[in-house]
């Protein structure tokens, strides 16, 4: 970009600013804070910051889980978006892109770029960009061309989408950048149903691999369930654990977690979570269901005897099984 051309998006930035655009627009709120609270300059020379090697490899350790769940969910995005010149980065919570997906042809003008591996993409290093604004704001962003607060950015394009751990806390960030000069908007809404996608299969895959001993249960009302507001149930039917999409969506806390959360609260509200008929009920008819019906064998699974279970069974209003 040419001196003219940094110059006059300088002062497109002071321009939205001085018209009070701050309060009313996303967008020239994040430039605000990249020009007032982070004290940048968008016209500033140099390349992106970037940690040394032994920092991206504690940070690659550090993401380790959430890598390993988003290992395929990266290669198949890449698949979708490599052929139109775009790069996937998964990034830490500070910004800095830990795995990467790119084209050989592209890699070198990608790394010229700062799309890679240890740079440092946070709002508060780069001014307004798709990383370090959707990380800050944590909501997915898109910030196309001069959008960007350093000039020197303004030939990017990115889709972001925040990503948050197990345990609902922000862990980072799935991005698609291009470079290209060809990526119109309407492009760029279509990768952003793609990100958004993948940020959610990352989130689920990792929330159930951390709780791979308990039941996953998706939450939410037949008309309003929301793939990515899971929660995991133990076999006491109390939750221990929940997505950040299920804690915001069931105001779930750790707090509430912590004190015995019984899922029916949550899943079946007014429920008498605390019927002991209908538990005996649901053991019952489970134990006939494993037994295909056969009640001596139905009374053996439960350990009792075959006349206690023929006595449950009328009590329960259970008498057509055999």
């Amino acid at each position: 970009m040419s001196l003219r051309s940094q110059t006059d998006h300088a002062s497109l930035i002071q321009q939205a600013l001085d018209e009070g655009a701050g309060a009313r627009s996303a967008l020239a709120a994040s430039w605000r804070r990249s020009m007032t609270l982070y004290g940048l300059d968008p016209v500033r020379a140099g390349a992106v910051e970037t940690i040394s090697e032994q920092a991206l490899q504690d940070a690659r350790q550090a993401m380790e889980p959430m890598t390993r769940a988003a290992e395929g969910v990266l290669d198949r995005l890449f698949l979708a978006v490599g052929g139109v010149g775009c790069c996937v980065l998964l990034t830490n919570a500070e910004g800095v892109p830990v795995e990467r997906r790119g084209a050989a042809a592209d890699d070198e003008t990608f790394h010229r770029w700062g799309l890679w591996p240890g740079a440092v993409w946070s709002e508060a290093h780069e001014g307004t960009n798709g990383i370090g604004t959707a990380l800050a704001e944590h909501r997915p962003v898109t910030i196309h061309r001069d959008q960007h607060f350093h000039a020197r950015n303004t030939g990017l394009s990115c889709v972001t989408h925040p990503i948050h751990d197990p345990f609902g806390r922000l862990a980072g960030a799935l991005d698609v950048s291009s470079c290209r000069a060809d990526a119109t908007e309407a492009i760029l809404g279509l990768i952003s149903a793609a990100v958004a996608d993948a940020a959610r299969s990352i989130e689920a895959q990792a929330f159930r691999q951390t709780f791979c001993d308990a039941r996953i249960v998706l939450a939410g009302s037949a008309g309003e369930r929301n793939a990515a507001a899971l929660l995991a149930v133990d076999r006491d039917d109390l939750v221990i654990g929940a997505t950040r999409a299920a804690r915001l969506s069931l105001s779930i806390t750790d707090e509430r977690i912590a004190a015995q959360l019984p899922a029916s609260d949550l899943l079946t509200p007014g429920a008498a979570e605390a019927d002991l008929l209908e538990a005996e009920r649901g053991a019952v008819r489970r134990a006939l269901a494993r037994s295909g019906g056969n009640v001596s064998a139905a009374a053996r699974l439960l350990g009792i005897s075959r006349a206690t279970l023929h006595r449950k069974l009328h009590r329960l209003g259970l008498n057509d099984a055999q």
